[in-house]
């Protein structure tokens, strides 16, 4: 037997195992966009530097992999780069042009496990285009200067001290679902960003 195909099978089992054991222990719809700080609440679905597709069942309250053609799904390229989850207290309702689900975001920072909420400053939206649909990215930063990898303070930081790690963030998004599959748009900066979560609040 490929001992590629069992070791890849061997890590999906345990992160099955995994999953079933994150049980509803908080009630992260209750949690509100904005922390007492002033920061944005960040719900970590997929850690930093893993691969599966990892999304929060609000019905269940359980996170649970994604499933693709009846099979786990696990992303076919590079490791995420960055914490991927969404902010609670949002949706981006279809009528309004959303997809249904809570605003998407990625934290640049150290590796979070599933479930870990964490409150974080937004550094820019990468804006993109999946299947004639918009598909935009909140990215942002850990509001803890001590989990800061890339210290910055907005998306001119970002753009400008930083530009090595904004263009790796680019082509990752561009490319994890395959060549030609997500097109760019462009970016915005951190007030773009503060106006994409107020306007998917529900309160």
């Amino acid at each position: 037997m490929n001992k590629l195909f069992v070791v890849v099978n061997v890590t999906i089992l345990f992160s099955l195992i995994f999953l079933l054991q994150c049980q509803k222990e908080v009630d992260y719809l209750s949690i509100p966009p904005i922390s007492e700080a002033g920061n944005i609440n960040v719900v970590v679905e997929i850690p930093a530097g893993t691969n599966n597709k990892i999304e929060y069942n609000k019905e269940s309250g359980l996170f649970e992999q994604d499933q693709e053609n009846g099979e786990p799904r696990v992303i076919s390229f590079l490791p995420y780069p960055g914490n991927y989850g969404f902010v609670p207290g949002t949706l981006m309702s279809r009528d309004r042009g959303g997809d249904g689900d809570a605003l998407d975001i990625m934290v640049l920072g150290p590796h979070q496990e599933t479930g870990t909420v964490i409150e974080v400053k937004p550094i820019g939206v990468l804006l993109l285009e999946d299947g004639g649909e918009a598909d935009h990215k909140v990215i942002a930063v850990p509001a803890d200067p001590n989990l800061q990898t890339i210290p910055v303070e907005n998306f001119l930081d970002f753009l400008i001290e930083h530009d090595a790690a904004k263009k790796m963030v680019e082509d990752w998004f561009l490319n994890y679902k395959g060549w030609g599959k997500m097109k760019l748009i462009g970016w915005e900066d951190e007030q773009y960003a503060e106006k994409e979560i107020n306007k998917w609040r529900l309160n």
